[in-house]
């Protein structure tokens, strides 16, 4: 029942919350990423969302401009501490998650949730084997199981086993222990980047993960 009916409240509520944090942030970040380069200020991140459908995921700007696009052996995007792609203040927003702040504008969509699995590339579904396709049973999250204890520190195919757990188990008290160890997890700023090296580059757009 709170999957279906009550977490959809939950999510505006907490949006509705966190807006006009979100207003301050745009007024503070927006200018230092758009003097660092004169780029774009938003990327528009196209990903899989509910039952597959596809949707554009906002974000702050990270990355320079036309960076290549370069991934894990995996499949998954490429996240290192030493990315020479990230801008100087990119470097600040991704360690802090305020990247990720423009994706409130996707939960008052309807498009993604506060807590849920992490959106994957459009890509990835091709990708997926067994039941990983379960995955896209519910809204994508700005945070989640997966994202709030392990964030990057694990491969794409553990993470996606851990968001299947969240789903399996998805309880009002299980969206408020994964927010409050997001919370915690950015305070401390641990698991930020990934370990894996990457193995694929290609000449194409970032993609702002």
């Amino acid at each position: 029942m709170y999957q279906e009916y009550f977490k959809r409240i939950f999510d505006l509520l907490l949006a509705i919350i966190a807006f006009p944090m979100f207003l301050v942030i745009v007024v503070v970040i927006v200018p230092l990423i758009y003097f660092e380069d004169k780029g774009t200020l938003f990327y528009n991140a196209p990903r899989l969302g509910k039952n597959g459908k596809s949707f554009n995921m906002y974000k702050f700007r990270s990355m320079k401009m036309n960076a290549p696009d370069i991934r894990n052996f995996d499949g998954s995007t490429y996240n290192a501490k030493d990315d020479q792609r990230l801008t100087k203040i990119g470097r600040f927003i991704r360690k802090t998650s305020l990247d990720e702040t423009p994706q409130l504008l996707n939960v008052f969509k309807g498009d993604m949730s506060i807590i849920g699995p992490r959106p994957d590339l459009i890509e990835h579904r091709s990708l997926y084997e067994g039941n990983e396709y379960r995955k896209l049973e519910v809204r994508p999250g700005i945070t989640g199981y997966s994202q709030a204890y392990f964030r990057n520190a694990i491969p794409w195919k553990d993470r996606i086993k851990k968001d299947i757990y969240y789903i399996d188990h998805l309880t009002l008290w299980m969206d408020v222990k994964v927010l409050l160890k997001t919370v915690v997890l950015i305070i401390k700023r641990e698991k930020v980047y990934g370990e894996q090296k990457s193995d694929n580059v290609k000449d194409e757009k970032a993609n702002d993960s």
